[in-house]
């Protein structure tokens, strides 16, 4: 049952990514071909707010931005979001500490610049942290995670973008202490958009 409130979300996601198909009349002509889809990967260096020093991991993402949305909400989309802080333990973490989180929430990016877009973003996320021996009867547990972030994509060659992002965690009480990790991801995006179209 654990898993019930990430399911939830990702099955909210769908019905936004339908509606494309279900308003395509709406849809200008000069979209022809084009889908607003981006998804892209990185590497993470986050304080885990466990022990002492970074650790590094992996992200991945997928944005979808909808064309179709009035004109002052152009910009404003839904980012999936996975990531995995498990590598380079200090002394005073456990040598399987992890936090790894699945989720999604709105994005908004403002594409005022052809090269250039800033964004921030509200993440709900699946949440597991690994914190005690391997051994042992409890080393693990699960959380909803709330997070919000900001970072900007700079195009790097046609539908080539490179990314920075930061991000700040909310994880709810673990052992009487709140955990509130942060971090940055650098990475670069596919956006299957034509590239004249940004």
């Amino acid at each position: 049952m654990r898993l019930k409130p990430f399911f939830v979300l990702l099955f909210a996601a769908f019905p936004l990514c339908a509606a494309q198909v279900l308003l395509a009349q709406a849809v200008p002509s000069a979209n022809d071909g084009s889908r607003p889809l981006a998804i892209g990967g990185g590497l993470s260096s986050y304080d885990v707010d466990w022990g002492s020093g970074r650790m590094l991991g992996g992200t991945v993402w997928a944005d979808y931005t909808p064309s179709w949305l009035p004109a002052r909400l152009r910009g404003l989309g839904v980012e999936a979001e996975a990531r995995d802080i498990s590598l380079e333990h200090s002394p005073s973490q456990p040598s399987n500490f992890r936090e790894a989180t699945m989720g999604g929430g709105p994005i908004y990016t403002w594409r005022h610049f052809r090269n250039f877009h800033p964004y921030g973003k509200g993440i709900a996320s699946f949440g597991i942290i690994n914190f005690g021996p391997p051994n042992s009867s409890y080393n693990y547990d699960s959380r909803t995670v709330l997070s919000a972030g900001v970072g900007f994509e700079y195009r790097v060659y046609r539908n080539v973008w490179a990314r920075a992002d930061y991000e700040y965690q909310d994880w709810p009480q673990l052992f009487g202490h709140i955990l509130d990790p942060q971090g940055f991801t650098v990475g670069a995006s596919y956006h299957f958009s034509r590239p004249n179209r940004h």
